[in-house]
């Protein structure tokens, strides 16, 4: 349809993605909602429909070439452009000692963490340099890993670091066909994944602690504001927390 505006969301059937796709889909935005499991993609797209949005739950791993080269040829088709692509979809490891990480752990979080969003950021580009008008936006979710790591997270830490150089590099390749690229780092979002932190979390002083959290809209709408720039502007890094999390200074 001429005019649409086309958003996907990985990672998108729970939590941040889940919440981000709703908030695109309330500014106007046509999503893609992409996850392994159908099912709550479908619950999400159905969610979104029902507050007047437009939604499609896909199922995809983000880690496999063909799948992601699959996702986005449908996209393509189905659309004929591409505007915002939300690297959401992550996944971490036990905490443990990191000599008790097996190669599997740690290949399995790079594959999904890292692997996963210079896929889709491929395929995007791809699309976005030759549509017409060309252009687009990234967002990566970096997380504040990006910046500071958890006790036993090397696997998680290593890859949300990665993410900030995929980040300005992409925003480098991107200038001169207006495909803007930036990055959202998250602290404490209320999800699943961080339903644990009520109970205590590893502290690096060797501690166990709960800690604050903050609602997953919070980053949505944060994500959403990025998206609704024009390509002539670019939120390059933008950190949303839980404000009382022990992040800054000494906890």
């Amino acid at each position: 349809m001429a005019g649409e505006k086309i958003a996907v969301v990985t990672g998108g059937g729970t939590g941040v993605g889940k919440a981000t796709a709703m908030a695109l889909a309330k500014a106007g935005y046509t999503v893609v909602i992409v996850g392994r499991r159908l099912e709550p993609l479908q619950d999400a797209a159905r969610e979104i429909a029902a507050a007047g949005g437009k939604a499609k739950g896909v199922s995809a791993d983000v880690g496999d070439p063909k799948a992601v080269a699959a996702l986005f040829a449908g996209i393509e088709k189905d659309y004929g452009r591409l505007d915002v692509l939300f690297n959401n979809a992550g996944m971490g490891t036990p905490a443990v000692p990191m000599e008790e990480l097996t190669y599997e752990q740690w290949s399995a979080c790079v594959a999904v963490n890292l692997t996963g969003p210079f896929l889709c950021t491929q395929q995007a580009m791809r699309i976005m340099k030759k549509q017409k008008p060309h252009g687009g936006r990234i967002i990566n979710n970096g997380s504040i890993s990006a910046h500071t790591p958890r006790p036993f997270s090397a696997p998680y830490t290593a890859t949300k670091h990665a993410i900030t150089g995929l980040t300005k590099a992409t925003a480098l390749d991107g200038r001169n066909f207006d495909i803007a690229c930036g990055q959202v780092d998250i602290g404490n979002a209320a999800t699943p994944m961080t339903a644990r932190m009520a109970g205590g979390v590893p502290q690096a002083d060797g501690t166990m602690k709960p800690e604050p959290t903050m609602a997953a809209e919070n980053v949505a709408n944060a994500v959403a504001y990025m998206a609704s720039l024009p390509l002539d502007a670019n939120v390059l890094t933008m950190t949303v927390m839980a404000t009382k999390m022990p992040y800054v200074g000494r906890g």
